[in-house]
């Protein structure tokens, strides 16, 4: 294993060679420098594990040097020790104000010398190693969210006479949230947004399931002796989902809430399904209407029978699905972007160019500026063309 390199900064000829004496035969790698300058240059060259550093030098002093170590990000982790005599405790208290590690106080006591010295040497190996670590996580994490926006769709479908578009942000590198647009055989468009359950990686991976269960299940063929319409489709699709969860994975506590909507884009019929989530708007002549819950969420209840809707959207009508990210966001006064403002952006923005998603966002960051965000925000909107 390689041995520890340190650099030794005095400007006194007996202290460099007691400290390098000390230190060799203890089985360190030692450099020397005997001023502020010559020490962060041997710093750049050498990288030591941990710098000794006198305070009074000439040409730079040690609060120089500690200045320019810990202003450096490459550097701002490398433990300094203040070499400091007895009587200088102010300067001692400067250097650690400054960023140094420890003090080594003169004349040199061994026993004192190599305790601060492994303490700090200690110190860096378990911050090395949790940085080691944080990286690996930052580095799985992002395959976390290349992998999962892939299970998000990467073009939405192009129907005639109808305009689809979708926001998502997640609040961290993973997200619970979700949406997706999809054609049938028949041509019908089934749109669906939903919230997983808490946050990170355990409701990204079940983000997934959730998701791809329902691309399986609505593009499943009906049975000989089933109903092949569209509430049945809904109906059939949500109450699998639910058994399935509610049998497989009930000590997780997971669910999901969601909204589910089957358009037969000729007719302008819209079978759907709202389990748990915020009930989506439907904007009409410059009104507002809710789409009220068809159910509870899924994933909770065994046994749970859901029910569907319906409704006729004509020309001009706009429908905006959206998950509790939206109404939640807050600024840095802590206020909740709310449903009210929800609402009037809605109305007052929808007809403006860039589509009602684009504006909402707009306003949204607006309303956030500054302020992290602590929440998924994903939307989804459908209009029929004039």
């Amino acid at each position: 294993m390689e041995s520890a390199r340190i650099l030794i900064v005095d400007d006194e000829p007996f202290n460099l060679d007691y400290l390098q004496q000390e230190l060799e035969d203890a089985g360190y790698s030692v450099i020397t420098a005997t001023d502020g300058q010559q020490a962060l240059q041997q710093v750049a060259e050498a990288s030591p594990h941990l710098v000794l550093l006198d305070i009074m030098m000439p040409v730079m002093d040690g609060f120089d040097v500690l200045r320019q170590l810990k202003k450096d990000p490459v550097t701002a982790d490398l433990p300094v020790i203040v070499i400091s005599a007895n009587n200088s405790l102010d300067s001692v208290a400067r250097g650690i104000q400054l960023g140094a590690e420890d003090y080594l106080p003169k004349p040199f006591e061994p026993v004192i010398l190599h305790a601060r010295i492994s303490s700090c040497l200690e110190k860096k190996r378990l911050r090395d190693i949790e940085k080691q670590y944080l990286y690996s996580l930052e580095h799985e994490f992002e395959i976390a969210r290349l992998i999962q926006g892939e299970f998000l769709p990467q073009v939405l479908p192009e129907i005639q006479g109808w305009e689809l578009s979708a926001y998502f942000q997640a609040a961290h590198e993973v997200a619970g949230d979700y949406y997706d647009a999809f054609t049938l055989v028949d041509g019908s468009l089934v749109c669906v947004l939903g919230d997983v359950c808490g946050k990170g990686v355990g409701a990204a991976l079940y983000m997934t399931l959730f998701r791809t269960l329902i691309r399986v299940l609505t593009g499943a063929p009906a049975g000989i002796d089933q109903d092949n319409t569209h509430p049945a489709l809904i109906q059939r699709t949500i109450n699998s989902i639910n058994d399935y969860v509610t049998g497989t994975h009930e000590d997780t506590n997971t669910f999901t809430t969601l909204f589910v909507g089957v358009l037969d884009p000729s007719t302008g019929n819209l079978s759907y399904a709202n389990c748990g989530n915020e009930p989506p708007r439907l904007l009409r002549n410059g009104n507002l209407t809710r789409l009220e819950k068809t159910g509870p969420v899924i994933g909770v209840f065994p046994g749970q029978e859901y029910t569907s809707s319906s409704i006729q959207l004509n020309r001009g009508d706009l429908l905006l699905a959206f998950t509790d990210g939206v109404p939640d966001a807050i600024n840095s006064s802590e206020e909740r972007f709310g449903n009210l403002r929800l609402f009037q952006t809605i109305v007052a923005r929808s007809l403006l160019p860039g589509g009602v998603i684009a504006n909402l966002r707009a306003e949204l960051e607006d309303f956030t500026r500054n302020t992290r965000q602590f929440d998924d925000i994903t939307m989804l909107s459908l209009q029929r063309s004039l």
